[in-house]
């Protein structure tokens, strides 16, 4: 918290900077992380939970290299998105509100969120680091890391909704985003939220293969992480104009 007081204190100059350093580093990442997320084996088409153990196995005894590949790079580069959600907390604080307190629980949960997904690559590598042991426990560990990766939505809900309440009571004369930017997070709510019902059912659209909680929340959060990066790149460089360090 002595980190997100002192911001103000920065100087105008160094404080922009370092913003749209953060923002550049989350664009990479993001980059990196499409290019892992492409090499997954198990997302093209996202495996069942109906598979029986042996198939399961199998499926990482003949993939463990790609697995190996993806799970590191999501081990590296997934915590890199926290740069574009850190700057999104300084810019909330920019904003004309009644209260602070959004922009500190933006920020936990968005630290929250992330260490969840570090959790579903752990159990990933996990399924693939000994592929030969036995056909069950290989299961146990594949259902970890796709309940972990699908299901803890949590986090992304109340971090849309402080960003929405945020921009709402945004008053200011210059707001910081537009009024449409916490709609659209409400939206991006709506698709994600239906997820959380993957750990309890084995197939149909709420299952972690399904329609909704796999496809409708995966690119729900993608094209948010896109649009958000969009934005917020576009609220720096006002911030920059507002304070005269450039025109």
């Amino acid at each position: 918290m002595q980190l997100l007081s002192g911001i103000e204190d920065l100087p105008r100059t160094s404080n922009v900077r370092t913003q749209l350093m953060a923002l550049w580093i989350t664009a990479i990442s993001m980059a990196i992380m499409a290019v892992a997320y492409a090499a997954f084996p198990g997302f093209w088409p996202p495996m069942s939970p109906e598979m029986p153990a042996d198939e399961v196995a199998a499926f990482y005894r003949d993939n463990t290299g790609w697995i190996r590949f993806s799970m590191v790079t999501f081990n590296l580069c997934g915590i890199m998105l926290l740069p574009l959600f850190c700057v999104i907390t300084v810019q909330i604080k920019r904003m004309a509100a009644q209260s602070q307190a959004f922009a500190y629980c933006y920020l936990m949960a968005t630290v929250s969120g992330a260490t969840m997904f570090a959790f579903s690559a752990i159990f990933f590598a996990a399924a693939a680091f000994r592929p030969s042991r036995d056909a069950d426990l290989v299961l146990v560990l594949n259902d970890l890391g796709w309940i972990v990766f699908v299901a803890p939505v949590g986090m992304t809900l109340i971090q849309n909704l402080m960003l929405a309440l945020a921009i709402h009571y945004d008053n200011g004369r210059r707001r910081v985003y537009p009024r449409w930017v916490a709609h659209f997070s409400l939206l991006v709510v709506l698709a994600m939220a239906p997820a959380a019902f993957s750990m309890t059912v084995m197939s149909g659209p709420f299952a972690w293969n399904g329609a909704i909680s796999f496809w409708l929340r995966n690119i729900g959060f993608g094209t948010f992480l896109v649009v958000m990066l969009a934005v917020t790149w576009q609220a720096v460089r006002r911030q920059a104009v507002e304070e005269g360090l450039t025109e």
